[in-house]
């Protein structure tokens, strides 16, 4: 799990960068998420653990995503391990770790797939489609057809699909969630 006082540093510069874009001071955003101006500044600066329905509450009076605030600075490829640490925030009953974040207009399919224990070569799709693939059981290995990587359960793979890319399951049963994120034409 990403360290909390990682986690903190990233809410905190998250929160400051888009609270100063948006034109907000420090004082309006801590009245518009029902908080002290003491306790944002905390935030901001790093310190202390905010709870999810105090994200959730900064994220609605920013007008982001819960994702803006916990998101650490973005890369090309990502891959995303069942036990890597990445942002994690808990709530009463739901525990969410943020695999991956795709800015993008247009459409997302989003599919249940089995993959079997051979190599599929996929062509390249249109330049800027993406995927996302969470491996849910066994083992897969995909990624770019020169550098696939191997996946196990709880894993994520996101890649541009822009070029040719390979699937190929690690053993009897191997399934995953497969998002297909298509830009706007």
């Amino acid at each position: 799990m990403l360290a909390q006082q990682d986690l903190a540093r990233t809410v905190g510069d998250n929160v400051r960068r888009l609270r100063t874009a948006a034109k907000i001071s420090l004082a309006d955003l801590a009245e518009a998420a029902g908080m002290s101006k003491t306790t944002l500044h905390g935030i901001e600066q790093g310190a202390g653990n905010p709870t999810l329905s105090t994200l959730w509450a900064l994220a609605t009076a920013l007008r982001a995503t819960l994702g803006d605030l916990l998101d650490p600075p973005a890369s090309a490829t990502r891959v995303v391990r069942g036990d890597d640490e990445v942002p994690r925030v808990e709530g009463d009953a739901v525990t969410a770790r943020l695999l991956h974040r795709v800015r993008l207009r247009g459409t997302v399919e989003v599919y249940d797939i089995e993959v079997a224990e051979r190599r599929q070569r996929s062509d390249p799709h249109l330049p800027g489609v993406m995927e996302c693939l969470v491996v849910t059981e066994g083992g897969v290995t995909a990624g770019p057809a020169e550098e696939p990587v191997e996946l196990g359960e709880g894993d994520s793979l996101l890649m541009r699909a822009e070029f040719p890319h390979v699937y190929e399951g690690g053993g009897r049963r191997n399934r995953a969630v497969l998002l297909m994120l298509h830009p706007e034409s």
